[in-house]
């Protein structure tokens, strides 16, 4: 670990050109036994070197635990996986207070999230009073209970997998939830090839298990992490990013656009990318390309438009084509600071 003299718990930023090379390693490892999911694994882990949580949201069977448990790996976090029931309670999540005899009095027992990146599968399956149990874990790093507050271990991350195809039985996320997700992708079903791939290597293996070993600790992540928040963004980049946010508002279809933290998101996940592709700085295709899987979930539509089958991903792809961008940035080359 490389240590800031002038701080023990932040950890020196890491260059540009070795925050990529890492970052490919990890995607490198995670893709030998997660197949076809190259595109959303990079924006998953883009999210994380940003600081946010990501939202899986799709149908059963393609991995998504897979994945979240491989990446967990590959960058050194405790991984810990809750499966969302509908009596799920949220002491379950959080954890309480037990008696202990030993020393006659109440002490405090962690719940599942105290871990590096907690799993929340199929959390549209729980009541809305536990979901919200994650909101305070999500946006401050800590959870409260009966009044007393415990901070959550650093990093800190929330992947959470949802069912879109299934209705009963199940609480769909509330707005201000959803809004807590930095991103929400969809994994969709490989091609035949990738298919058989997945069949091959599960007979290779000779068991059920997947296994690969980290490529980073958790303090080398959080070198990344803060070398990412060192690269500077111009201001024609955050303009384009309000711009598209802004744009959102104003659409025909929707009803509450996004908000100044959907921006914000759009940024942050934009210069993530960027800086796993080699860069520090960020292009108008860095924000174009993570655009739909930030801004989407963030749209509530009208209820002309819901009725009539409009889907928020099309608004945001509309509006990416048309909604003007900056002025070409990034001429210079990776490695040097942007003026």
């Amino acid at each position: 670990m490389i240590v800031d003299p002038a701080t023990t718990d932040r950890p020196r930023p890491l260059p540009v050109r070795e925050v990529a090379t890492l970052a490919e390693a990890i995607l490198d490892r995670v893709s030998t036994v997660v197949v076809g999911m190259r595109e959303p694994l990079e924006l998953a882990l883009a999210t994380i070197l940003a600081g946010g949580h990501v939202l899986f949201e799709d149908v059963p069977g393609l991995g998504k635990t897979l994945a979240a448990r491989s990446l967990a790996t590959a960058i050194g976090l405790e991984f810990r996986r809750l499966q969302c029931t509908p009596d799920l309670l949220p002491a379950d999540i959080t954890g309480s207070f037990v008696y202990a005899p030993a020393e006659a009095d109440f002490v405090f027992r962690p719940g599942p999230v105290f871990t590096g990146l907690f799993l929340a599968d199929e959390i549209n399956r729980t009541s809305p009073k536990t979901q919200s149990a994650l909101l305070e874990a999500m946006a401050e790093g800590q959870v409260t209970v009966e009044g007393r507050s415990f901070p959550l271990p650093v990093p800190f991350h929330v992947i959470a997998t949802s069912n879109p195809i299934e209705y009963e039985g199940t609480y769909a996320l509330p707005e201000a939830q959803l809004d807590r997700f930095m991103v929400r992708l969809a994994v969709g079903y490989p091609d035949t090839a990738g298919e058989s791939r997945v069949l091959l290597a599960r007979i290779a293996r000779h068991q059920e298990r997947a296994v690969i070993e980290p490529v980073v600790t958790a303090e080398t992540l959080r070198a990344m992490q803060t070398g990412v928040e060192h690269v500077d963004v111009d201001p024609d980049i955050a303009a384009y990013c309000v711009a598209l946010a802004a744009a959102t508002r104003h659409h025909r279809s929707v009803q509450v656009g996004a908000s100044p933290r959907g921006s914000q998101s759009l940024l942050l996940v934009a210069r993530a990318k960027a800086v796993m592709a080699g860069r520090d700085f960020v292009i108008p295709d860095d924000v174009k390309a993570v655009a739909v899987p930030v801004l989407a979930h963030r749209l509530s539509l009208t209820v002309q438009a819901w009725t009539g089958g409009v889907q928020p991903t099309q608004i945001v792809t509309e509006l990416v084509n048309t909604v003007a961008g900056p002025p070409v940035v990034g001429t210079r080359a990776p490695g040097r600071t942007a003026s």
